[in-house]
């Protein structure tokens, strides 16, 4: 998955993607502000404008989002591109304006505009929200009559900040399937669709990532294996583990921590070696995740968030993640004596490691 990232990486930097530059720099504006994650939105609008992103626009994606996110989100991201406007500024750098959007005519009628976009964007009748009919008229007339008459964005790079908002939003699945068909028939391509997770697994986490290709895969009717995410801010991913990749199958991660402890992260289907802790005993403890642990001729053992396994001296073994999920488990020795050692054995095969359910 390593080289996966890294050439996925390479082709967004090379720019050789369906998402145009100003769209790339969009997904990661919007998720960062659905997330409320105000440092790394100032670097994705620095990177944006870099890449060609106007102040108008970054404004009106930002402006638009307060319909998804709400308000607080929306203006505290407001506050953020002020800050980064001024700091470019300070700092002489240029950053270009754009255009505002057109005057509406004086006889402009929201309501039935809105009608109009929103049947677009469902693809045939217009939503109709009977249960709350005020909702339904602010839905028509304010959000696809007023934010989407403002021709200062088109409707096809509105619903790339739209997707790749709600992706960020946990809980939002149904809206997330409702708007990736919206924003087929507002003009993104499927090639770009399929672009925007690779974007977010590589600049906003895991689970926002996974969370897209499963309302992708439901929509366009591909087969899809959920994949079971970590939440790398509460125990850090760390940096990919170079050091011992020889000895894995797959790729893991090392953050090392205090007191000798250290935190590995397992993609899905990584495992080390079997391998042997002389006169040392190592122990396990799960926190995120799923994954195996398994002693030579004993059955594996399931570890879930909370599960402790220590692992005797001279016990032939293996650990890592389950096929659908990353893992995550903190590890340490205790009882070392003089002349501890790590042996490093043959790999788990995928006889063995496919059993495992």
């Amino acid at each position: 998955m390593l080289v996966t990232l890294l050439m996925m990486s390479l082709q967004i930097n090379g720019q050789n993607m369906a998402l145009t530059t100003k769209q790339q720099a969009l997904v990661t504006i919007a998720a960062n502000e659905a997330k409320g994650n105000i440092e790394e939105l100032k670097i994705a609008l620095n990177e944006g404008f870099e890449q060609g992103l106007t102040i108008s626009e970054a404004k009106e994606a930002l402006s638009q989002l307060y319909a998804y996110t709400g308000f607080p989100r929306s203006l505290n991201a407001l506050g953020a591109l002020q800050q980064v406007i001024k700091e470019r500024s300070d700092a002489g750098k240029q950053t270009e304006a754009g255009r505002e959007s057109d005057p509406l005519p004086k006889d402009y009628d929201a309501l039935k505009q809105g009608t109009k976009v929103q049947t677009q964007l469902v693809g045939g009748q217009p939503f109709t929200y009977t249960f709350a009919p005020q909702t339904d008229y602010y839905l028509k007339a304010h959000l696809f009559g007023d934010i989407f008459a403002r021709n200062n964005m088109t409707f096809a790079d509105r619903e790339v900040v739209t997707v790749s908002a709600i992706s960020a939003l946990p809980g939002c699945e149904p809206q997330l399937r409702a708007h990736v068909s919206g924003a087929r028939n507002m003009g993104v391509s499927d090639e770009a669709l399929k672009e925007i997770p690779t974007l977010l697994e590589t600049k906003i986490g895991a689970a926002e990532a996974e969370r897209l290709r499963g309302a992708l895969a439901a929509v366009f009717g591909d087969n899809y294996s959920p994949v079971q995410t970590v939440d790398f801010s509460v125990w850090p991913k760390g940096a990919p583990n170079t050091a011992y990749a020889q000895y894995f199958v797959g790729n893991s991660y090392l953050a090392p921590m205090e007191g000798g402890v250290a935190n590995v992260t397992f993609e899905p289907r990584c495992r080390n070696n079997w391998h042997i802790h002389h006169k040392q005993v190592q122990v396990l403890i799960c926190v995120a995740g799923r994954g195996w642990y398994q002693e030579w001729g004993k059955e594996a053992i399931e570890m879930t968030p909370g599960t402790i396994i220590p692992i005797p001296a001279e016990a032939k073994h293996w650990h890592g993640a389950a096929k659908d999920s990353w893992f995550q488990h903190l590890t340490y020795h205790k009882d070392v004596q003089e002349g501890a050692s790590n042996e490093w054995l043959e790999p788990v095969s995928d006889e063995i490691y496919n059993k495992l359910k």
